[in-house]
């Protein structure tokens, strides 16, 4: 199925995204003023979200729609063929990036962004008790 609006404009659309939510921000700065230090968007392998060397600690924050949470996950109705590809190669990266970590002895937090927006408070409270 061809795109709706022109190619300037897809463009447009697509720089406007940013490579940091303002989800992943509150929740950074939610662990900084608990008092733990970290990175945030490093080079390691797969770019977590948070990274804790000293501790081991890899911290993703998946949003609903990019990683396909199974209660609120969808697939476009349009050009469903790309979207499908797309999201099953997301799921395979996250495995291979889980099974990096835990191969590495590392620990792996997942939030999904719907933990974040249902509970704030307890969910950064169990990424405090993780470290």
């Amino acid at each position: 199925m061809a795109d709706r609006i022109s190619t300037e404009q897809r463009s447009r659309n697509m720089r406007a995204i940013k490579s940091q939510s303002n989800l992943e921000n509150k929740v950074s700065t939610a662990l900084w003023d608990a008092g733990l230090r970290f990175r945030k968007n490093t080079n390691l392998f797969g770019k977590p979200d948070i990274a804790i060397k000293k501790y081991k600690v890899v911290i993703f924050i998946d949003s609903c729609f990019w990683h396909v949470c199974p209660l609120h996950g969808n697939i476009p109705k349009s050009n469903q063929t790309y979207w499908i590809k797309k999201l099953k190669r997301n799921q395979e990266r996250d495995e291979e990036v889980n099974n990096y970590y835990q191969s590495k002895g590392w620990n792996i937090l997942r939030v999904c962004e719907h933990d974040l927006k249902k509970n704030f408070d307890s969910t950064i409270n169990e990424i405090i008790g993780l470290h």
